[in-house]
């Protein structure tokens, strides 16, 4: 059984741990938030086809 003081140390190290990882995920929600939610990439389908090594469809059906 553990002691008194280890179960504390235990919960303190895990109350120690949440808050840093909330911490960090609160950080990560802000940069993305600033830097990244309103970008947007435009897609087309030559070049999209010529990145994966594919031919892109010329709306021809066979």
């Amino acid at each position: 059984m553990k002691t008194d003081n280890a179960r504390h140390a235990d919960t303190r190290l895990l109350r120690h741990l949440v808050l840093a990882v909330a911490v960090k995920l609160a950080v990560l929600v802000l940069l993305w938030w600033g830097f990244v939610r309103d970008t947007r990439v435009p897609v087309d389908v030559d070049t999209a086809a010529r990145h994966i090594g594919a031919v892109a469809p010329t709306g021809e059906q066979p």
